[in-house]
């Protein structure tokens, strides 16, 4: 069955990499993230760029260095990862590529609308402290 929700690639390394530095004690490497989520390293180091310049994480360079939260796990939510990645979610656009309803606006428009403010709302709510993460 398939997901009513579709994460992209990106906020999905987002979420994971932030969970393990979560958990973790001390810096973790790109390297290791990337190992552990089964991750392409360059596509990791990308997005934890956009976390660092969101000042989710900070890095350290040189022997010893790494990545770690720069706040602790318990003030950052899930909707502060999701955005330093993919910018401000928005209930706006039809499902559709091109609009198929005409005149009055989409019927299913405010559904999804709804839809989109309680996934919005929950991932606001949750904090990095919040989620438990069980990885292989």
């Amino acid at each position: 069955m398939p997901n009513l929700i579709h994460a992209s690639e990106s906020s999905t390394l987002a979420l994971h990499a932030a969970l393990l530095l979560a958990r973790a004690e001390g810096r973790l490497t790109t390297a290791a993230i990337a190992r552990q989520l089964g991750a392409s390293a360059a596509h990791l180091a990308k997005v934890m760029a956009r976390l660092e310049k969101a000042g989710l994480v900070r890095s350290v360079r040189g022997p010893g260095g790494g990545y770690a939260l720069a706040r602790p796990a318990r003030t950052i939510t899930l909707l502060e990862i999701y955005t330093a990645v993919e910018g401000p979610l928005t209930a706006g656009r039809c499902l559709f590529r091109v609009p198929t309803c005409n005149g009055g606006g989409c019927p299913l428009g405010a559904f999804f609308r709804n839809v989109s403010r309680t996934v919005a709302d929950r991932l606001a709510r949750t904090r990095l402290a919040d989620v438990r993460i069980h990885l292989r």
